[in-house]
């Protein structure tokens, strides 16, 4: 009940300027003072109201239920399939006709784009396709399958609160949505009924036939709703009372494409480079295809019209309600595809232009290391997405502790206090990712999880702690002790300082693999890691063999030195015990009783 309260509540600006509208309709009854008009009027308003409510809430219903079952599937899916532009595009449309979001499709395309595992020349195409996939809703409506909304809508209940399986509660969520969209539609078909006769609509409506108006009115609605696949839905509806004709329906359509660039314009802001830039592709195509189709409205018009189906049984209104709606349909996914096929040879150059357009901006590579660049608000209600996003943030919070890694044995063995300072610096970013990172998994956790995704939300919360604890060892334990190193006067002989690198290099395999393990789902690299430990114990033994024989020799700070070096040993065998928990966060090995809490920082494993 909470989630649905939630869903609705983000309608209520919605119904709010449907409710004005409706009143203004009202007007010329309530200036004659008929007391039965007024109130057919407001029976008339609950009933749009009521089923543009489930009509909307329907169509979300089913578009996370979709999500939730093939989310993730659909993300390694495109980014396996997008090697050159034509597979992009019928790509794009594949996913984002299971998503049921082209939204979700540019944000996963931005992601791959950041991670550089797509060009933006590729993700053109996946975009462009992405339009495509958007008319799968238009088509499903266009049906009509009203009679049968109830049942959809008792049997997916059925499915929802009966079974014990989670794929079935989310296809009978799917179903239960579906239906709610044809009830919803049916609802608001009757509510439009007595405007039939009512002729200061029609008028209204007949303006729809002017292109221009028609899109405006389509394209600021969608941009009030943020759903392009919404507004052609309820175009639909109207059509199938036969209140507009398929031309007026067409620019309609048009307009829907363009006010969704909108919702593709907002979900960039504040983004990176590469978000704004996809955001950018978008916006082009979209209003580049409205532009050349504008003056051929009504050739398109005809082309629907001879291969949609034709009821000449019927006549007037009752045949333009028959009609219109599957026609409205047609000429929407005619228009989407068409635009694709014309502008897929275009993907190289419309990059460039979009490039030359918004350039790098200078030092973003510095700002972006102290931020997140991965945790997309858009995809929190797509657990599968969401957590994926989380693995690549891990792998951008594994970088800054690798690197950390990377230079704290130099600067321990022979470098200066300025040198650790730095390092020390470093695990600000650290833990500025690991508080971002936290707050989107709390966010993902407020939402609905399958039993896997929530055994996968707390093994990535493990690892991530893991991985954070990584970055506090070298810049509390190792940091410090360079720094006694230096109090101390020590200085470390050439075959200790081989020892130690040597040593230190295995357990910077050990993290590197840890983190890929965990950031790719990597069961290899994960096995590796848990495989290293034998060779690791026999490294620190024989390291502590050698410590110890050079405790016996006569050298001078012999005993601040030995303390130094064996901390050294100790503190990166903690390392590879927090490597080691993120490796078993992902593989399959079963290891019990073993390695249940972490040694004590100033205590051996």
């Amino acid at each position: 009940m909470a989630a649905l309260i939630s869903q609705l509540s983000v309608r209520n600006g919605i119904i709010l300027m449907l409710g004005l509208l409706s009143a203004l309709f009202a007007l010329p009854a309530l200036a004659h003072g008929d007391a039965e008009q007024v109130m057919a009027w407001g029976q008339m308003g609950m009933q749009l109201f009521g089923g543009l409510a489930l009509f909307l809430f329907g169509m979300e219903q089913m578009a996370d239920a979709l999500k939730a079952v093939a989310g993730a599937r659909m993300k390694s899916i495109l980014a396996k399939l997008t090697s050159n532009r034509v597979m992009g595009a019928i790509t794009g449309a594949f996913v984002t006709a299971v998503i049921q979001s082209s939204s979700v499709t540019t944000v996963l395309v931005v992601g791959f784009i950041s991670a550089g595992l797509m060009t933006l020349s590729q993700s053109v195409g996946v975009i462009m396709g992405a339009n495509v996939g958007t008319t799968v809703t238009a088509q499903i409506v266009a049906f009509k399958i009203t009679k049968a909304a109830l049942l959809m809508i008792g049997i997916g209940f059925g499915m929802m609160f009966m079974s014990k399986h989670e794929k079935i509660k989310q296809y009978g969520t799917m179903l239960m949505g579906l239906g709610l969209v044809f009830f919803g539609m049916s609802v608001m078909s009757d509510a439009m009924k007595p405007l039939r006769s009512y002729q200061p609509f029609l008028d209204l409506m007949v303006q729809m036939d002017n292109p221009l108006v028609g899109i405006a009115v389509a394209a600021a609605f969608t941009a009030l709703v943020q759903s392009s696949s919404a507004t052609t839905g309820i175009v639909i509806v109207m059509a199938s009372q036969g209140f507009i004709s398929l031309p007026a329906g067409i620019a309609l359509a048009f307009g829907a494409n363009v006010g969704t660039c909108v919702t593709a314009m907002l979900a960039s802001i504040g983004k990176p480079r590469e978000a704004v830039r996809a955001a950018a592709v978008h916006v082009l195509f979209n209003i580049a295809g409205v532009l050349v189709w504008f003056l051929f409205i009504p050739q398109l018009a005809q082309i629907v019209t001879a291969i949609s189906p034709a009821y000449p049984e019927l006549s007037g209104l009752d045949r333009l309600a028959a009609e219109t709606p599957r026609q409205i349909a047609n000429a929407h996914t005619i228009f989407n595809i068409a635009n694709t096929v014309m502008f897929l040879g275009l993907t190289t150059q419309m990059a460039r232009l979009v490039e030359r357009l918004i350039p790098d901006k200078p030092f973003e590579t510095e700002i972006l290391s102290v931020t997140a660049r991965y945790l997309e608000p858009e995809l929190l209600r797509t657990p599968a997405l969401a957590l994926d996003r989380v693995r690549m943030e891990v792998q951008h919070m594994g970088q800054v502790v690798q690197d950390m890694l990377e230079d704290i044995m130099p600067a321990i063995l022979t470098g200066n206090k300025s040198t650790l300072k730095r390092i020390r610096a470093r695990d600000d970013e650290v833990d500025i990712l690991y508080a971002q990172i936290l707050d989107y998994m709390g966010q993902i956790s407020k939402g609905t999880m399958t039993e896997a995704q929530t055994d996968e939300f707390l093994e990535l919360m493990t690892a991530l702690g893991d991985l954070e604890n990584i970055g506090d060892t070298i810049e509390t334990n190792l940091v410090d002790l360079g720094n006694s190193r230096i109090d101390a006067g020590v200085s470390i002989s050439q075959p200790t300082r081989e020892v130690l690198s040597n040593f230190h290099k295995v357990i910077k395999t050990a993290t590197t693999n840890a983190i890929q393990a965990v950031a790719q789902n990597n069961q290899d690299a994960a096995t590796a890691v848990l495989e290293m430990k034998s060779n690791i114990d026999d490294l620190a033994d024989s390291a502590a063999v050698h410590q110890a024989t050079r405790l016996v020799a006569q050298e001078p700070n012999r005993i601040p030195a030995y303390t130094i070096e064996i901390d050294i040993i100790e503190k990166q065998k903690r390392i590879y015990y927090f490597a080691r928990r993120m490796a078993k966060s992902v593989t399959i090995l079963e290891e019990p009783n073993e390695l249940e809490s972490a040694p004590a920082a100033g205590s051996a494993d």
